[in-house]
């Protein structure tokens, strides 16, 4: 945080999503409810995989992983921007800015690799289904996410360490609803096109390379599966589906906002409300309507709670 000290700016202003009560109060009531709905339903595949044995197995434990990411992702962004609807003056610190850019990055780099890390996991499953115990073990999925969290750290910290130097007298109006390092550069009091060049490098390529990685890698894996006729063809592929459905939804919004030429306010704002509030609500969906042993053991764990509760 010692980019504070080069700064005459201490706080910024946000303008957030609009400035009509109506639109508002319908905001308020939309993002509250997909947030407390995102975290009950991520928190809820975590207990399942966690306590049902039967989901002990590399796929349920990443997606337990990128259940945990999702509750980071909604709780990074939302509970500030709900709280902010309704006040006249939305600030932030020059500390809690650069800490929520700091989270944002980390668990957006955290989550880009889970899905790389599923989407191998699911290649040895499908590709090589019987060498599949031995290379996807306990000690691979440890290694995976150790992986998943020095590549995210790694991401947000190489951006975060230029950047957090750079002088701000002023003016610190933001126009958006929470940090990011494209708005937040911009209102510096030096040349930062080198910087932005790097930003969109670090964040815009990367997702794009990454998105690109896994598009090819589920192409190849589909390929695979249409190769075999057997029973286990529709369980793959209604997996696969669910798999490939996450990565647009979290790889569209993360690519335009950071490598789109021509950016709208109005356009990323909504991009940024719907990977913030939507994209880990339809998660935690998207794995549990496409997925019959997770809805069992779902049903199994809210029978087991329930009847606890009436006993106690």
């Amino acid at each position: 945080m010692g980019g504070a000290n080069h700064s005459v700016v201490s706080e910024f202003v946000f303008l957030g999503l609009t400035n009509s009560w109506e639109i508002q109060l319908l905001l308020f009531v939309f993002s509250s409810m997909f947030y407390v709905a995102s975290m009950m339903g991520n928190s809820l595949i975590m207990l399942t995989v966690t306590f049902d044995p039967h989901l002990h197995s590399p796929m349920y434990f990443l997606l337990a992983n990128l259940s945990f990411i999702d509750l980071g992702v909604s709780s990074v962004i939302s509970p500030k921007m709900i709280y902010d609807l309704f006040r006249k003056r939305k600030v932030i610190s020059f500390g809690g800015c650069i800490t929520q850019i700091f989270f944002l990055h980390v668990i957006g780099g955290v989550e880009m690799m889970l899905l790389i890390a599923m989407a191998f996991d699911r290649h040895v499953a499908i590709c090589k289904p019987l060498h599949y115990l031995t290379i996807i073990n306990r000690k691979m999925c440890i290694l995976l996410l150790v992986a998943a969290w020095v590549v995210g750290l790694a991401h947000s910290m190489i951006q975060l360490v230029f950047v957090i130097k750079l002088p701000f007298c002023g003016p610190n109006v933001l126009d958006s609803f929470y940090c990011d390092f494209p708005r937040f550069i911009k209102l510096a009091c030096t040349d930062t096109f080198s910087l932005e060049f790097m930003v969109t490098a670090n964040s815009g390529f990367i997702s794009l390379g990454s998105f690109f990685i896994l598009i090819v890698s589920y192409s190849f894996i589909l390929i695979t599966v249409r190769k075999h006729s057997s029973r286990g063809s529709s369980k793959a592929l209604s997996t696969l589906s669910a798999h490939i459905m996450v990565v647009i939804l979290f790889f569209g919004p993360c690519i335009f906002v950071y490598i789109w030429p021509h950016p709208t306010s109005c356009l990323d704002k909504f991009l940024a409300v719907f990977d913030a509030v939507l994209t880990p609500f339809f998660n935690s969906v998207i794995y549990t309507l496409r997925n019959k042993e997770m809805k069992v053991a779902m049903s199994k764990i809210c029978s087991q709670f329930i009847i606890y509760r009436r006993i106690s």
